[in-house]
């Protein structure tokens, strides 16, 4: 079976500033440039049959600079919908609301367009992505890349490895880093986790 290779983007301002950053479109950094330029030695000796990104630049030039194929835009990779919590930081979300966590919680409704979502809604996202790309991941002809965004990719992973979305707490995922899922006995199972080097 093929192994999935999760991508998290490099640094953006936002992400070195800790601000939740869902549909906002920023730039990576030069520091998020370097970091994606890094993980081209990583991957480079890798077969991927399928590469599938965010729809958000830092996403797709994160891609481009790791040397990837040019993915196929997937908005259902598309980072959290922060809502009210957009360009926010968690210390200043607690201040008005004390002991809020984001895999428990969800967001506050945001301007429209922009609504906020659940974890379960996040999960459900998730759960599309991989029921897309199942068929692939048995074929074994190469693994199959997900260049996305910090907390989708949480989510995701905790979804993959049959937890419930809110799990995705439970992983942390650093800008420019890689997480490797593959499966052991035939299970679902994490065998890299925050890798700049495999």
């Amino acid at each position: 079976m093929s192994r999935l290779l999760l991508i998290r983007h490099g640094e953006t301002e936002w992400s070195r500033n800790g601000r939740h950053t869902g549909r906002t479109d920023l730039p990576l950094t030069t520091g998020g440039e370097e970091q994606a330029r890094a993980l081209r030695p990583l991957l480079s000796g890798r077969t991927i049959g399928r590469v599938y990104a965010s729809p958000m630049q830092r996403a797709l030039r994160t891609a481009e600079l790791a040397g990837l194929a040019p993915p196929e835009i997937d908005p259902d990779l598309q980072e959290w919908d922060y809502g009210g919590y957009e360009g926010i930081t968690t210390a200043e979300i607690h201040r008005s609301r004390p002991g809020w966590y984001l895999f428990r919680d969800g967001v506050a409704p945001g301007p429209a367009g922009h609504p906020g979502e659940s974890p379960e809604q996040v999960g459900a996202r998730a759960d599309r992505v991989l029921a897309r790309i199942a068929p692939y991941l048995e074929e074994d002809e190469g693994d199959v890349a997900l260049v996305a965004h910090a907390h989708f990719l949480r989510v995701l992973t905790a979804r993959r490895l049959g937890l419930p979305a809110a799990a995705g707490g439970l992983f942390t995922f650093e800008t420019g880093a890689v997480g490797v899922l593959g499966t052991e006995h035939g299970r679902p199972a994490v065998v890299a986790w925050n890798a700049r080097s495999l």
